[in-house]
């Protein structure tokens, strides 16, 4: 398939939830339907200094432009790259005498965006800002006063010499980002760096248990089309088999809440009443909140309503821990939390679950690799009974899981998750992706050490301890704060 061809695709009016778009012919797992790149996009205030404006890769040396002082970018060539876009922005906080936040700036490369190309930048638009939903009208009225700010201040920063925008305009162009605006991920997928709007995207419809994911590929693709200059491209990929005429879908927000609580997150920012099969029949619920259950005999609810409570109370203590970067009292938390959890909530309880990846990740970066790798497993097997088999989301943690057990030396469980991983990733990310590029460099690596092991295990663990001697494992990347969980962006 050309990028950013949409023949695979066509809108239709779907009962219940207004536009939505259907496959036109068959498709298969894996199978990327459409391509489509950034209308605009900006990288979010608080990592400025640490993505590239152009590529959003994250980078520890950036180059800032010499007029603005406030953009930055890898090199010289992502600088050129991105000069058309932010030419307009450049003189207008160079005037303004600072940068305003991000809900400010995307909205104005918007407005740059359609002043220079109009509406529709290419034939395979399916829809215009303007006739996508702001939902201004259901905002509540805190949210409302947020707005009115940001539109007050994008006033102020608007080059008076510019076209100027009313009220009702920008309030609308603010009202997409707000419930459109979808989340940008760095080159390897772990972390929002940014946000940008994606018209296609926005006509593709939510269903909790989908058959179809997006994925940020950052891949070099400017030979194939100019529109991916940025190299900022989202991909629609199938996750399994679509029927002509089927309806594509996305999930909003992370499977693993209960459908009460899911319902909730998607009425509260995207403003519907979520009908889809998996929330009106709870599937999956009484997985997610499961407890113990030892020869006939469950623990009481008093004593569950007591471990629920406090696995909360330290989730919030954990969250306060990890952003202090106090990941000692990280650990000491999540030791005690499954102390009390493990006699009282089942494996797949998504409490249990939670503290399981926190210290899994976070014993991983401070090297307690076994320990880390018994967590791993067991969240992964958690994730197993509750995710869809081709989740993105259980790839990653499938991958986190496998590099872990590697690390631990515990080579043929390290191998093993790492090709599960990588069947899934094949799917969700694609080949050209650069983490599953990562991960098949992982798999041939971990493969013949296996074989190795296999072998004479005395030697490869001789082998093993004596490389570690030479070149000890350097420190994992910290732990971020939350994974890329949610397609579009929460305020």
């Amino acid at each position: 398939m050309t990028l950013g061809n949409m023949e695979n695709v066509e809108v239709f009016n779907a009962e219940g939830k207004g536009r939505g778009l259907r496959a036109t012919k068959e498709l298969w797992a894996g199978d990327v339907i459409f391509a489509e790149p950034s209308f605009a996009a900006v990288v979010f205030d608080s990592l400025s200094e640490q993505v590239c404006h152009s590529c959003f890769r994250r980078q520890e040396k950036l180059h800032r432009c010499g007029q603005c002082k406030f953009a930055q970018y890898c090199d010289r060539t992502c600088q050129r790259a991105c000069w058309e876009e932010h030419k307009h922005e450049c003189a207008a906080i160079k005037k303004y005498g600072k940068a305003p936040n991000e809900n400010v700036r995307l909205a104005a490369r918007i407005l740059w965006r359609i002043e220079k190309d109009g509406g529709v930048m290419s034939d395979g638009q399916l829809t215009t800002l303007d006739e996508l939903e702001d939902h201004v009208a259901d905002m509540p009225e805190e949210d409302l006063k947020e707005l009115k700010i940001d539109v007050h201040n994008f006033l102020d920063y608007w080059p008076h010499g510019s076209r100027q925008y009313n009220v009702d305009c920008i309030s609308h162009i603010m009202g997409v980002i707000n419930c459109n605006g979808f989340t940008l991920s760095d080159q390897r997928g772990l972390q929002a760096v940014g946000v940008g709007i994606f018209p296609n995207l926005c006509l593709v419809n939510h269903d909790c248990w989908p058959n179809c994911t997006i994925i940020l590929n950052h891949g070099n693709q400017t030979a194939l089309n100019p529109l991916f200059h940025t190299q900022r491209r989202i991909e629609l990929r199938a996750l399994g088999k679509i029927a002509e005429g089927e309806e594509l879908t996305v999930a909003y927000v992370d499977f693993l809440n209960v459908s009460k609580d899911r319902q909730r997150l998607l009425k509260q920012q995207y403003f519907f009443d979520c009908a889809c099969q998996h929330c009106t029949q709870q599937i999956k619920d009484d997985l997610m909140m499961g407890v113990k259950d030892v020869d006939g005999k469950k623990p009481s609810e008093e004593v569950v309503k007591e471990v629920t409570e406090y696995s909360l109370k330290t989730l919030e203590k954990i969250e306060k821990a990890r952003t202090e970067g106090n990941y000692h009292e990280v650990v000491k938390l999540c030791r005690e939390c499954l102390e009390k959890q493990e006699p009282v909530l089942a494996d797949t309880h998504i409490y249990l679950l939670r503290i399981l990846s926190v210290a899994s990740e976070v014993l991983s970066y401070l090297q307690f690799f076994s320990e880390a790798a018994e967590y791993a497993r067991r969240m992964v097997e958690g994730y197993m009974k509750l995710y869809h088999p081709n989740n993105a989301q259980l790839g990653m943690a499938t991958m986190r899981a496998g590099v872990t057990h590697w690390h631990a030396g515990s080579i043929e469980v390290g191998h093993s998750m790492i090709c599960k991983a990588y069947a899934i990733l094949m799917i969700t990310h694609g080949p050209s992706h650069s983490i599953t590029k990562d991960l098949e460099a992982m798999r041939m690596q971990t493969e013949m050490e296996l074989r190795m092991f296999r072998q004479n295990e005395y030697v490869y663990h001789t082998m093993r301890e004596a490389a570690l001697k030479n070149k000890p494992m350097s420190m994992m990347s910290e732990p971020v704060q939350e994974g890329i969980k949610n397609l579009f962006r929460k305020k």
